[in-house]
């Protein structure tokens, strides 16, 4: 299965979310802010990014311009409860999957998961 970083400021949502994945089989690392989560992309190969778009220290859009420059195959899933949120991910059409919006039950984010894993990378498509 695939491995995947989880970025969300939300300790509850985070857990919630990295629990939902696994019983997918995929394996997860988790990461508090978007600095952090940049830091953990550096340590080592993962197939999605899954990254709230608010938060502190660095944002999810920052997140997302970063990550993708550095690692143009990395498959990027955005999620939101905020819909001006989801208007500032516009512009990242070319380097994101979706958004995903918040709240969601566990079958949704688990949908959204396989289909973005499914899903060529940006770069190819």
């Amino acid at each position: 299965m695939a491995r995947i970083l989880i970025t969300e400021d939300e300790a509850a949502l985070r857990m919630f979310v990295a629990r939902a994945l696994r019983l997918d089989g995929h394996e997860t690392h988790e990461a508090g802010d978007g600095a952090e989560g940049l830091e953990k992309l550096d340590e080592g190969a993962f197939d999605l990014l899954l990254s709230d778009i608010r938060m502190p220290v660095m944002d999810g859009i920052e997140l997302v311009h970063q990550a993708a420059a550095k690692f143009p195959d990395l498959k990027i899933l955005l999620m939101t409860g905020y819909a001006e949120q989801r208007e500032r991910a516009d512009d990242l059409s070319a380097k994101i999957i979706d958004v995903v919006q918040k709240p969601f039950a566990l079958p949704e984010i688990r949908k959204a998961v396989a289909m973005a894993l499914a899903t060529p990378s940006c770069e190819a498509a």
